[in-house]
């Protein structure tokens, strides 16, 4: 008895934001910043001018939050497999719970949705669903993703066993 053959791969990309700093380039960048913003204040206050010194420190602390913000934020991704019979996309959300979403190649539709000629929403639709992929990349990632897509679903779509 044989085992059942797998069925083939066109397309397997795991989408993921950009990088944001690591750790020890966050600890230096807002070190640099707190030691700048000090010096500052200290001759704010020299000059008279202290109440100068409390919104250095909420710089520092605001610059902090927005770091931690943005890694917390480049923990977001997406899986897009797109097999003979499905077009599987699993989102994992930073924040939320993990989604799945499954669509019927054959009808499926790739398109990017521009504006002020910039293409700002890579759709995938099927039967009157539309579900955006990649809103985390930058525009020229989302244009190469949708031809790779298309590429993958045009070859899906003439497969020959």
């Amino acid at each position: 008895m044989s085992e059942p053959h797998p069925e083939p791969v066109f397309f397997d990309a795991m989408l993921r934001p950009a990088p944001p700093l690591s750790a020890q380039a966050m600890v230096l960048v807002l070190s640099a910043v707190a030691f700048a913003n000090f010096v500052f204040g200290v001759v704010f206050v020299l000059k008279g001018a202290w109440p100068v010194m409390p919104f250095m420190g909420l710089d520092v602390l605001l610059l902090a939050w927005a770091l931690r913000a943005c890694r917390r934020a480049a923990q977001t991704y997406e899986h897009v497999v797109l097999t003979l019979s499905r077009l599987h996309i699993a989102r994992h959300p930073h924040r939320g719970a993990p989604s799945e979403i499954s669509l019927n190649p054959y009808w499926l539709n790739v398109r990017i949705e521009e504006e002020a000629e910039q293409p700002r929403h890579l759709l995938v639709s099927s039967h009157g669903r539309s579900f955006e992929l990649g809103w985390f990349l930058a525009p020229e990632e989302r244009l190469r993703l949708a031809e790779s897509l298309r590429h993958a679903l045009n070859a899906a779509k003439t497969y020959r066993d």
